[in-house]
């Protein structure tokens, strides 16, 4: 059709029958809308339309919101860490990676992009903090505070590394080159829920919340963060959120809660109730001041 013929009518007859045959969700449907719209805006720039017959909310098809899954109970992070030790049992090579790459996830709040990034001048485990360098928006660019068990799985980690450099990525391949943010979906992420959910149902526990993702670790950083009682604006610096909703509307959740697991979300944080899995006390110990001295 030309451009100047495209009526109101034809973008909703459009959306109809895309919607009837079944092959795309309302919300992808939607997409196409918006992208058909920005180019009918230029249109009406150039003089070309009087009005854009294919904006406003009006011609997009309901959608339902997607409930935003994150891990708000101590019981099912531990699971989670366990099933990722799990991987690394039976990995050929960086052994280990697998459970501090989760657990960076949800005690650091990293983006994945921000997470594949991460080289090791940029974790100052001394400081305890972990600089994020590269960031899609500039509030993502930040300095984030390392939590007690954090601190320890990463030391952790760094101590069964050889020769590690400065520059070299923290969670690389056995190449040392960048992975791929759906390699850690699929290879690392959905095994350990798996392994996890086995764990909690042989134990007659619940299982993890669905459709958890890297991003559902990153919200399961700001909940934390609330449970030991830090204030929304600190939170928001943390998460190098650019708006207050999300974090608003966590901290309402939060700070809502009257079951007792805030003060086991604290005892999990400040490493009371989690240790590296396979180190004794000692052998801990020994860990942080070889990694420290590294």
């Amino acid at each position: 059709m030309r451009i100047d013929a495209i009526t109101i009518e034809d973008v909703d007859r459009y959306a109809r029958r895309k919607a009837a045959d079944g092959r795309l969700s309302n919300g992808s449907i939607n997409k196409t809308l918006n992208v058909l719209s920005a180019v009918l805006e230029q249109a009406v720039e150039y003089g070309w339309l009087g009005s854009n017959p294919a904006r406003g909310r009006r011609r997009r098809l309901p959608t339902s919101a997607p409930r935003r899954a994150w891990l708000d109970r101590a019981d099912h992070i531990a699971a989670l860490l366990d099933g990722a030790t799990e991987l690394d049992k039976r990995a050929v090579v960086r052994r280990g990676q697998r459970r501090a790459l989760v657990a960076t996830l949800a005690f650091a709040g990293l983006r994945i992009g921000e997470l594949l990034a991460l080289t090791w001048r940029d974790v100052d485990l001394a400081r305890g903090t972990i600089s994020v360098r590269h960031s899609k928006t500039n509030a993502g660019v930040r300095t984030v505070n390392i939590v007690p068990v954090l601190r320890d799985e990463l030391l952790a980690y760094r101590a069964g590394l050889r020769d590690v450099a400065a520059r070299d990525l923290v969670f690389g391949t056995s190449s040392g080159s960048r992975q791929g943010a759906t390699n850690v979906r699929r290879r690392v992420l959905a095994p350990a829920v798996k392994a996890a959910n086995e764990r909690l149902e042989e134990d007659g526990g619940e299982p993890l919340p669905e459709r958890l993702t890297p991003h559902s670790l990153r919200r399961t950083f700001a909940s934390l963060l609330f449970a030991i009682g830090e204030p929304p604006p600190y939170v928001m610096a943390q998460m190098g959120h650019t708006t207050p909703a999300l974090t608003l509307a966590i901290y309402a959740r939060e700070m809502d809660r009257r079951d007792g697991e805030p003060e086991r979300l604290r005892a999990l944080i400040e490493g009371q109730e989690l240790a590296p899995a396979g180190t004794s006390e000692s052998q801990t110990a020994a860990t942080v001041d070889d990694a420290l001295a590294a």
